[in-house]
């Protein structure tokens, strides 16, 4: 049963050396049933909010089977909340998850799938890796971001259930990776048909992409 499999959020805000000056990556694993509401995990908290975090990212998923793909190349356990995520999942496909699928979560809350996560600088540091944001890249493993659509209190070991997913077929990995001028044609025919809308982040990157190919 595709489930949750850890639940984390912030344990200690740390001294970064980016242009913040401090980073709330450091997420662990916690007891109980946690509520979460419209801006993500009840005491959770995101240092740059510019690039982390609000409404469109509220919440961070990764798979734990690819977190197991990451610990064979490293050679060193990836426990939950170490790559900053807020859920960690176990029979979800979360990197091929479609963009704007909706995800049901134990008996009541409801997220939608908006945006890969970009690698940045301070993950890069975290990990401690050499060139690690371009080998994390380069393996088409993001993870996704995801709105609260409908808010309520989730725990370790509920279900997870794809309750709906949009036509158009572009996945987190494939737009991560790839970023096609079909599939951007096909995202923003979505997008202003209603049917799917975007959140602003993907709006901006379906402009670059559809620019590019021309």
């Amino acid at each position: 049963m595709p489930s949750i499999e850890s639940l984390c959020r912030v344990h200690a805000l740390r001294p970064d050396s980016g242009s913040v000056g401090t980073t709330a990556i450091d997420k662990r694993p916690v007891e109980g049933p946690v509520k979460i509401g419209e801006y993500g995990l009840y005491a959770d908290v995101q240092a740059d909010r510019k690039h982390h975090g609000g409404l469109t990212k509220a919440v961070y998923a990764y798979a734990s089977e690819d977190a197991e793909h990451w610990s064979g190349i490293l050679g060193r356990e990836i426990g939950a909340g170490l790559f900053g995520e807020n859920l960690r999942t176990r029979g979800v496909d979360v990197s091929g998850a479609v963009i704007g699928e909706r995800w049901m979560l134990g008996a009541e809350v409801v997220l939608e799938v908006t945006c890969p996560r970009t690698p940045c600088a301070t993950f890069g540091r975290r990990m401690g890796e050499r060139g690690w944001v371009r080998r994390f890249a380069a393996e088409g493993r993001p993870g996704a971001y995801l709105r609260v659509v409908t808010p309520g209190e989730v725990a370790a070991g509920d279900e997870v259930r794809v309750i709906e997913r949009p036509d158009h077929g572009v996945s987190i990995a494939s737009w991560f990776t790839e970023r096609r001028s079909a599939d951007a044609v096909a995202l923003l025919a979505a997008h202003e048909s209603g049917r799917h809308p975007l959140v602003p982040e993907m709006l901006d990157s379906l402009e670059v992409a559809i620019a590019s190919s021309r």
